[in-house]
């Protein structure tokens, strides 16, 4: 009875060590210690396995030489360490003629005569093994079995706990980088379209994570042309969005450049910036028009974009003269069209995540879903035709999850509109 007592003491005394204030390394040193002073025996180890190579990597020791830690390493392969995982207690009561030791000279000379070896676990799945030495042969009971199965499984608390809560400081440390880099991105959408005399303009962005790789931007080149420019940087995140930021200014200070006219020389210019920041797999789409309200007109080159529609009644075609997506040829060739508008004409551009959302059936929204919805809805204003178009989508889509940003532009040739100058415009 009195030894039970001091066993489950000792028990105790080792889930204290795991539930303090202390470095993970602090508290392994601590329980190997603590584990030799509790069984009486010579020395102890704690390895760690590494998933990526399959080697248990020592972690912690208590009376060992640095000349046994240096003997080799030991993998998941060894025929101990597969016992151990397997759930078992391994004892090898003589190290001197046990064929499984494979350091035997070493062995002796640290003056070491017995093994015992047991894992540890998390969620059932080994993370790495604790041993104790003897220093007599035939050196362990079934008590020291019950306490090493104890630190063991005190060793992976800390090591879990210890894991968990640096991935929570990095969850954190990354939550915050992707807020900040949010809110960057957010001002480099315009808040709200340009004011020009003879164009109804409205645009909506919906992110589909907190950064993306969706953009569009309107230039005012003088008092009758726009351009009008909207791309996808492919890919997702951090990346996706540091590069659309890098592409915006390019295609700004191109537009400035060419006083955004000269559409071929600025697209080369592009996709020249893209060939140099894209790596491999990357890539932008761009479609880059300059609306002119004096005849009234666009000019435009499709970079591989999602062909922009133009509505004209029940007469519906695409804007799809151009070229490949940017960054891929350096030597790619583009061309540039220009074509007439009419009065009430309603241009539609957007990014794929319009068309490419899909309800919890999997299947696809679609560019035919697009052209129905802006044929009903595109009698009124262009801030009423997009959001009846995105909330035709929504009820489409409904809650199911989408995995690539929305943009949406509205451009309706009307020349009875006025700009409205009660409204801020920074264009």
């Amino acid at each position: 009875m009195r030894k039970a007592a001091e066993t489950s003491e000792q028990i105790y005394e080792l889930t204290t060590l795991a539930a303090g204030d202390l470095s993970l390394q602090e508290v392994l040193d601590k329980l190997a210690a603590a584990a030799v002073r509790i069984t009486g025996v010579k020395a102890c180890s704690i390895r760690l396995l590494d998933e990526s190579t399959g080697r248990l990597r020592i972690r912690s020791t208590f009376g060992l030489s640095e000349d046994y830690l240096q003997k080799g390493e030991v993998t998941r392969d060894d025929p101990v360490v597969r016992q151990a995982f397997a759930g078992e207690a391994v004892v090898l009561d003589d190290l001197r003629v046990d064929s499984r030791i494979r350091f035997r000279d070493i062995t002796i000379k640290e003056g070491l005569f017995s093994q015992l070896t047991v894992a540890m676990r998390f969620r059932h799945q080994p993370i790495g093994v604790l041993r104790l030495y003897s220093g007599r042969v035939r050196g362990f009971a079934p008590d020291d079995i019950t306490l090493a199965r104890a630190v063991a499984s005190q060793c992976a608390v800390a090591v879990t706990n210890a894991r968990l809560y640096a991935e929570a400081i990095e969850g954190a440390r990354m939550a915050e980088q992707i807020r900040l880099a949010s809110h960057v991105q957010r001002r480099m959408i315009p808040e709200s379209p340009p004011l020009m005399a003879g164009l109804d303009i409205a645009a909506n962005y919906v992110p589909c994570f907190a950064v993306g790789g969706d953009f569009y931007d309107f230039i005012r080149i003088d008092e009758t042309r726009l351009v009008v420019a909207i791309a996808d940087v492919i890919g997702k995140g951090m990346p996706a969005a540091i590069m659309m930021s890098s592409f915006r200014m390019a295609v700004r200070i191109y537009a400035g450049t060419f006083r955004g006219s000269d559409i071929g020389s600025i697209i080369q210019k592009l996709n020249q910036t893209a060939c140099e920041e894209c790596r491999d797999n990357e890539f932008v789409t761009l479609f880059y028009g300059v609306v002119d309200v004096s005849e009234p007109s666009i000019t435009y080159c499709n970079c591989g974009h999602e062909p922009p529609l133009l509505f004209n009644g029940a007469t519906v075609s695409s804007l799809q003269t151009g070229g490949i997506v940017l960054g891929v040829e350096r030597d790619a060739s583009y061309e540039v069209e220009t074509r007439l508008l009419k009065d009430g004409e309603v241009l539609l551009l957007y990014t794929d995540g319009l068309v490419d959302a899909v309800n919890f059936e999997g299947e696809l929204w679609g560019r035919d879903r697009l052209i129905l919805a802006a044929l009903n809805f595109g009698g009124g204003r262009s801030e009423q035709v997009a959001s009846n178009i995105l909330r035709y989508r929504r009820r489409f889509v409904g809650l199911a999850n989408q995995m690539d940003d929305t943009s949406l532009i509205v451009v309706k040739i009307d020349r009875r509109a006025e700009p409205d100058f009660f409204r801020r415009c920074s264009y």
